[in-house]
């Protein structure tokens, strides 16, 4: 077994299916998951050796590739190694009661504001009649920092997925827009790693993540669970079978449109999209190794 340190933003529903599926297992890993803020730290991890492989967004991978203004102003041998989702229910939320009028002059959270998320939220407001102009963005950092954001009234919007867009729901958030029907199809999550040490493990671990993709139902309520809420409410969310036709734009697998929660959903389409890349997964705090 060869033991890997994984760094994510969001603690990974797709990671907590292979490992409780056995797939981790089978292919000779364990997995320590930790938690990330931001992605300047997380490419700095990789780069320090405190991370292996990193979940993250592509639009990182690109950005600490190819340009040098990148955040750690300096080019990296970042690579992708693996798809893992379309967004898993990706979409704009706005506190209970309010609406996309509501978010004229108001505070929007985004991670940070040139992201591929940020990216995307513009691209959602714009479908809504709101122009990056009419309101305020902060920046909050990673998904879950914004879902507390959002639930304090730190911000009036933000963008959430990966199950906590369930947590969202159950307080009462609104769903305004969703990338699927605006932006699809989508690229979420990738493997990725800097340099040639952990090509193998990750591709191995993309692989792993594939066979997580192809059980709806065990991931929804992994979402849920990890989510706070009861298994029963995402299950629910998983009936639909997963088809395999390619999307078309604003449509989800088999050329139905998506509804709105896509944790289900979103993620088995990229298992058929991309080309990829228990023992045990548990998730800690970042602990720099020693020289």
């Amino acid at each position: 077994m060869e033991s890997i340190v994984v760094g994510s933003f969001t603690p990974s529903v797709l990671l907590d299916v292979a490992a409780s599926t056995g797939r981790l297992a089978e292919h000779d890993l364990v997995v320590t998951e930790v938690p990330v803020g931001s992605s300047p730290g997380q490419f700095r991890s990789l780069l320090t050796g405190e991370l292996d492989v990193a979940l993250t967004s592509p639009d990182n991978v690109l950005a600490y590739r190819f340009s040098p203004a990148n955040p750690l102003g300096a080019l990296l041998d970042a690579r992708i190694l693996g798809a893992v989702d379309r967004g898993l229910g990706l979409g704009l939320y706005a506190a209970p009661g309010r609406s996309a009028a509501d978010l004229r002059g108001a505070t929007v959270g985004v991670d940070v504001p040139t992201s591929g998320f940020a990216l995307a939220m513009y691209a959602l407001g714009d479908s809504l009649g709101l122009s990056r102009d009419d309101y305020d963005l902060v920046a909050l950092g990673s998904t879950p920092m914004r879902l507390a954001a959002l639930l304090a009234g730190e911000c009036t919007a933000t963008m959430l997925n990966a199950g906590n867009e369930l947590a969202a729901e159950a307080a009462g958030c609104v769903r305004l827009a969703g990338v699927s029907e605006v932006c699809g199809p989508y690229l979420g999550t990738v493997v990725a790693v800097t340099g040639d040490a952990h090509v193998a493990a990750g591709s191995r671990l993309s692989a792993a993540d594939r066979h997580g993709l192809r059980d709806p139902r065990r991931r929804a309520d992994r979402g849920g669970r990890r989510s706070g809420l009861t298994p029963a409410r995402p299950r629910r969310r998983a009936r639909r079978p997963l088809r395999r036709a390619a999307p078309r734009p604003g449509r989800g697998a088999g050329g139905r449109r998506r509804g709105r929660r896509g944790l289900a959903d979103d993620a088995g389409a990229a298992a058929d999209d991309l080309p990829a890349g228990p023992g045990r997964s548990r998730r800690r705090r970042p602990r720099r190794r020693a020289a």
